[in-house]
């Protein structure tokens, strides 16, 4: 009943690989359709010279510490 047979392991193989496919081929779906995922690449940052924490080059927003060289 729970025995290795020929049929059976040829069926589990097969299975597994249908599944592998099929989660290629969404992905690849995905990725033509542009995902949520795909969040457009890196993105270059700076080093603020009053707290020393890093911040996004473009768009940077203030900090709470008086002085900030950031406006927004």
């Amino acid at each position: 009943m729970f025995g290795f047979s020929l049929s059976k392991l040829l069926f589990t193989i097969a299975v597994a690989v249908i599944v592998w496919q099929g989660y290629k081929w969404i992905g690849r779906l995905r990725s033509r359709h542009g995902s949520p995922r795909s969040g457009g690449g890196a993105e270059d940052m700076i080093e603020c010279p009053l707290c020393e924490s890093y911040v996004a080059a473009v768009g940077a927003t203030a900090c709470d510490r008086d002085g900030c060289p950031y406006s927004g």
